[in-house]
């Protein structure tokens, strides 16, 4: 029988946000900290409760060390070429060991086999799972080569090819260890060398179709191999982060849930990922959205396309470094946030363009859109942000309806798709007349973030990237010089200032870090090359040694904050880094 949650413990100050890599399957993913723990892992989906929740707690919380049991004096890890397979080098003053991290393509299953480099060192392996976010502890039962961890429904089975019951073993040049630790009661033991190459060769050629060919080239591989990573194969979906609540202040309450699908992160992810290259993952997303959205439209959903996402919190778990409380599930699945149709309708419009999907079976979906699009575009809505304070005419939310309407007319228009375009226009051109009426601040010379009030917003900035006037437009020039001006912070540019702008929310954050690629690319569009690449290369120097970046970053702490990795710091880095090469070209 189940032993009873164990109460909320606060260890050690937990490592780094940074600290962590990333493993997956498009199915589910771990997060490895460089000191060989794995410290998050939900099952068998992205957005399954966790069965390794010390990254939120303790490691009675569950976890899985593997790691020299000596001091280790120097820790070395890369991601071997082209792939989401993990390698740590751990040197100790007796030898050095390399762990290999990843997890099967066709399976739950998570695979870490041990090198043995130089010398002699004695390696320990300490797996403790805890299902149900750190909440279940398992009934543990020992064979030969094989442990096998239940709890209610639920069961992983480790096989290993030493003596499972050891904790330590001895390595040395040449000599490996293997641990497959899988999820189901029907599992079987995997060739753990056939497996990784089995899994280099997946990714390597997923890899291999990428088509940026340009000065930040690993920087941008990496960036959509992290996007894929976020993909479901199973359902098409794709989730805005692996982890939850992971703060975006040091201690504060701001810590949400982001393992889910957002209309907009995901739209946004199909983009950069056409952009790059991939067209296999739009097919499979589109799918997905019109069976997400054929009951109407909300702003996320779960990977299979739920839509009950309840928001509740964990009162077992202390939060990463206390910072509380820990929230599973999302109560921004029930916000009005109009801008979503934008992002859809331009990613769909793409879609068609590249004849990833022919035209006339999107029709229908888009149709509907636009319905729901006229039916609450007037609305204030809760923004891109999602803030949960009252309701505002937020300028982007309109301004990213008028490109809604705009794609579907663009759609009509390219693909002689029967559609009502005279109303249409109609609307478009009101909803722009709108925006640069009451959006715009002539006393601060820039759009502002609502409107009747005069705070800025780095959201903003999307407006010459969709499009909505061009980049030269007086009022263009001047909204961006005045979030350079206004909102930067250590170089970077924050979302709004939370002084200037309630969103109903204690606490402050850090820089979101999309929001100075947008600026990147906005600087290159307004020509200003050599500002826009510095500060490119500035916010690529923030990835950690793998590539990797959080959804904030705190400039002074020099930290990163937030939900990682993010899908959305990554796609805006891929858009960012090709708008510099267009730029450049012009």
């Amino acid at each position: 029988m189940a032993a009873d949650p164990p109460p909320p413990a606060q260890a050690a100050p937990p490592a780094p946000i940074e600290a962590y890599g990333l493993i997956g399957n498009c199915r589910s993913a771990a997060l490895v900290g460089r000191n060989g723990a794995i410290d998050w892992l939900c099952w068998p989906r992205f957005d399954s409760p966790a069965c390794f929740a010390a990254l939120l707690g303790s490691p009675a919380n569950g976890r899985w060390l593997i790691a020299p049991a000596d001091p280790v004096t120097r820790i070395t890890r890369r991601y071997l070429p082209a792939t989401m397979v993990l390698e740590t080098v751990f040197e100790t003053g007796s030898g050095s060991v390399s762990v290999t991290d990843f997890m099967a393509m066709d399976r739950d299953a998570l695979i870490r086999i041990v090198r043995g480099i130089s010398g002699q060192v004695v390696v320990r392996s300490d797996l403790a799972p805890c299902f149900q976010y750190g909440s279940s502890v398992p009934s543990v039962r020992h064979d030969p080569n094989r442990v096998t961890y239940t709890a209610g429904s639920e069961t992983m089975v480790l096989y290993t090819d030493h003596d499972a019951q050891a904790d330590n073993a001895i390595l040395r040049p040449g000599m490996t260890l293997s641990f497959c630790l899988a999820y189901g009661a029907d599992t079987e033991m995997l060739q753990a060398e056939r497996e990784q190459a089995a899994a280099v060769a997946w990714w390597t050629g997923w890899s291999g179709q990428g088509v940026y060919r340009g000065p930040w080239q690993d920087a941008v591989q990496r960036a959509l191999l992290t996007l894929k990573a976020l993909t479901c194969s199973a359902t098409g979906g794709i989730v805005a982060a692996p982890t939850t609540s992971l703060p975006e202040q040091l201690g504060g309450p701001r810590n949400w849930d982001y393992r889910y699908c957002w209309l907009r992160d995901s739209s946004l992810t199909v983009r950069a990922l056409l952009l790059g290259g991939h067209q296999q993952e739009a097919r499979a997303w589109t799918a997905w959205l019109q069976r997400a959205v054929a009951d109407g439209v909300q702003t996320l959903y779960g990977v299979g396309g739920e839509r009950a996402v309840p928001e509740w919190e964990v009162p077992w778990l202390a939060g990463y470094g206390g910072a509380g409380p820990v929230r599973i599930g999302n109560a921004a699945s029930g916000q009005l946030q109009i801008d979503v149709y934008g992002e859809l309708l331009d990613t769909l419009l793409l879609i068609m363009r590249q004849g990833v999907v022919p035209p006339d079976t999107l029709w229908s979906t888009v149709l509907g859109l636009i319905a729901a699009l006229e039916a609450t575009w007037r609305q204030p809505d809760e923004s891109i942000w999602e803030v949960r304070g009252a309701p505002r005419h937020f300028t982007v939310s309109k301004v990213m309806a008028w490109v809604a309407l705009d794609r579907a007319i663009q759609a009509a228009e390219t693909f002689a798709l029967a559609a009502p375009l005279d109303r249409w226009r109609a609307l478009r051109g009101e909803i722009h007349d709108l925006v640069c009426q009451a959006g715009f601040s002539a006393a601060r010379n820039s759009f502002t973030q609502s409107f009747g009030n005069d705070a800025l917003d780095a959201s903003l900035l999307l407006m010459p990237l969709f499009g909505f006037l061009p980049a030269q437009d007086p009022r263009i020039a001047g909204t961006v010089d005045a979030i350079g001006e206004d909102l930067m912070a250590g170089g970077l540019i924050l979302r709004y200032r939370t002084e200037q702008a309630d969103d109903g929310l204690a606490g402050t954050e850090g820089v979101f870090l999309a929001c100075g690629f947008w600026y990147v690319q906005a600087l290159a569009r307004l020509g200003r090359l050599d500002q826009a690449q510095a500060l490119f290369a500035h916010m690529v120097g923030l990835n950690n040694d793998l590539g990797l970046l959080a959804e904030e970053y705190d400039p002074v702490g020099q930290r990163q904050l937030g939900n990682f990795p993010q899908g959305f710091s990554h796609l805006a880095l891929v858009e960012a880094a090709f708008a510099l090469q267009d730029a450049a070209a012009a």
